[in-house]
């Protein structure tokens, strides 16, 4: 049986804009480093200097480089005293601003022999070389990234503030499988994700899940087409959700956005390429706002080949880089496969015919 669709449908850009009114990010909490990886950072504490001084970068020889010059294994330089033997993490000798290889003085009782020159910083790590004194651990507006954690944890920090929207998915049973790549995508986005399967595909058991008293964001997958068994929608209302059910967006339309309360609301399809077409478009734009995330960045590459698309619908395409190009995947429909492969996205706005062979697209990475 052809499914049917929603007697109208809600321009993308209208539903995204009502989604957004009045929200504001979400107030910063102090986590453990571990929990802060992939939140988005507020701001960051200043962090001192590493190394807080000049240090020996390599094992060897502590030496001061103008006293040096001219000594080779031809002619070696006698030193009047001997030298300090450094190992990496030394701090360095008062005067001395290199370090040389161990083959590079040979040492017989008192006297020292350097067969070799060196140069100022030679197997010297500079004072606040790794670390520069006041540096933020990380970009405020930014993911909180493996380079963030490490310079963190050099610096002995042990918590960072960051923003970390609370979601809540409500599965529909059947959905299963979407429901678990939402939750991925959305961790991904530093969302704090708690996943709850209604009891059955019944409007009552849906409506029981519908909880928003702590959450920032209500997703829900599956039930949100307009077949018999499809209550989702039904629920939603049930519970007081003022809702725009079907969107002119593609994949998508029979999803709906709306509020539960003062709490956006996304209904998403349960097939997982329809509901990943939402969630970038719809939810993911209000997890960056939760979050002050910066806006996202596009990577401009010329198209391979021509993207078609149909006026007066919003269109999502699927990318593949190619030979510094993007490969279209999919437009309309997006097969696993395709989301497998695909390494960024593309919207394609309602009033937009689509997009020749060759010209720039800037699209959206599936994952930064």
């Amino acid at each position: 049986m052809t499914q049917r669709l929603p007697s109208s449908l809600t321009p993308l850009d209208t539903a995204l804009a009502a989604l957004l009114r009045g929200l504001d990010p979400v107030t910063p909490v102090e986590l453990p480093l571990a929990d802060a990886a992939g939140c988005i950072a507020t701001g960051m504490p200043l962090l001192s200097a590493s190394p807080l001084r000049d240090i020996a970068a390599v094992d060897g020889w502590a030496l001061r480089a103008n006293d040096l010059v001219g000594a080779s294994s031809y002619s070696p330089l006698a030193l009047i005293e001997l030298p300090t033997w450094v190992e990496v993490g030394d701090v360095m000798p008062e005067g001395c601003d290199c370090v040389l290889d161990a083959g590079a003085v040979e040492i017989s009782g008192r006297l020292a022999l350097v067969l070799a020159e060196g140069v100022p910083g030679q197997g010297v790590a500079r004072g606040g070389s790794d670390i520069a004194e006041n540096a933020p651990a990380a970009v405020a507006g930014r993911p909180v990234d493996a380079a963030a954690l490490l310079l963190a944890r050099v610096a002995g920090v042990d918590k960072l503030s960051v923003r970390r929207p609370q979601l809540r998915i409500v599965n529909v049973p059947g959905a299963t499988a979407t429901m678990h790549m939402i939750a991925g995508f959305a961790r991904a986005a530093g969302l704090d994700v708690s996943t709850h399967e209604a009891g059955s595909r019944e409007e009552t058991s849906i409506a029981e899940a519908l909880d928003v008293s702590s959450c920032d964001l209500l997703v829900t997958t599956g039930g949100s087409g307009v077949g018999r068994a499809d209550a989702a929608i039904a629920a939603l209302v049930q519970c007081g959700a003022q809702l725009a059910h079907g969107l002119a967006l593609q994949p998508g339309r029979t999803s709906a956005a709306g509020r539960l309360g003062k709490v956006p609301v996304v209904a998403l399809p349960g097939s997982p390429g329809q509901a990943l077409a939402v969630w970038l478009a719809l939810a993911l734009p209000l997890a960056d706002r939760f979050s002050a995330r910066q806006p996202r960045r596009t990577v401009a590459l010329p198209l391979a080949r021509k993207i078609a698309s149909n006026v007066g619908i919003a269109e999502i395409a699927l990318l593949v880089e190619e030979h510094k190009t993007w490969m279209p995947l999919a437009v309309g429909e997006w097969p696993l496969q395709a989301i497998a492969r695909a390494d960024a996205w593309l919207l394609i706005p309602a009033s937009h015919e689509g997009f020749a062979a060759g010209e720039p697209a800037d699209a959206y990475l599936m994952r930064e």
